[in-house]
C-alpha cells in the first residue's frame, strides 16, 4: 500500500461528507430532470408518489414514502417542474447527501415530469406518527 496519500487525489467536498460531520442546513439539496417537450402531458401526483416508493433509506427496510419522509409534491400544471419538500429521521442523518438526490432522481423519471427540486426541511420534525400503516407493519410496530 502507497502511504504516499498525495498519489490520492481528492475531489471537492461531497455533500454527504458535510452530513457525516454534522446537522445539514434546510434548503434545496436535490435537482434533476429537463424541461418537457412540446406535447408531453403533465404527469399527476399518484405517478411519483409511485416513483418515491422506489427510494429506500439503506438502514430502514421500507420505502421513503411510506416513512413519512415526503412532507409535500408540488407539480406544476404549465412546466411539469415538481418540487418536494422532505426531511429525514434526523438531522445528523448520514443519508442527508445522498438520499434527496435519489428522491429527485426517481421523480425525474416519471414521464411527463420535467425539472424536479428537492427541498431538506426540518419542521415540522419527523417521528414515528409520520409512518403509514404499511411501515408499521413492516418494521413489526404492530
Amino acid at each position: 500500500m502507497d502511504e504516499n496519500m498525495d498519489n490520492y487525489p481528492m475531489g471537492p467536498t461531497q455533500p454527504w461528507e458535510t452530513a457525516m460531520g454534522g446537522e445539514v442546513p434546510e434548503g434545496i439539496v436535490g435537482r434533476a430532470g429537463a424541461p418537457l417537450d412540446d406535447g408531453v402531458s403533465v404527469a399527476g401526483l399518484s405517478a411519483v408518489a409511485e416513483a418515491l416508493r422506489t427510494v429506500y433509506d439503506p438502514e430502514i427496510p421500507v420505502n421513503i414514502y411510506e416513512l413519512g419522509l415526503i412532507y409535500t409534491i408540488d407539480i406544476s400544471e404549465d412546466t411539469g417542474n415538481a418540487m418536494i419538500e422532505m426531511t429525514l429521521t434526523a438531522p445528523g442523518c448520514p443519508v442527508a447527501g445522498i438520499l434527496p438526490q435519489q428522491v429527485a432522481d426517481a421523480a425525474a423519471s416519471v414521464p411527463g415530469i420535467a425539472e424536479v427540486e428537492v427541498k431538506l426541511v426540518w419542521d415540522p420534525p419527523w417521528d414515528m406518527d409520520k409512518m403509514s400503516d404499511e411501515a408499521k407493519v413492516a418494521l413489526g410496530m404492530f
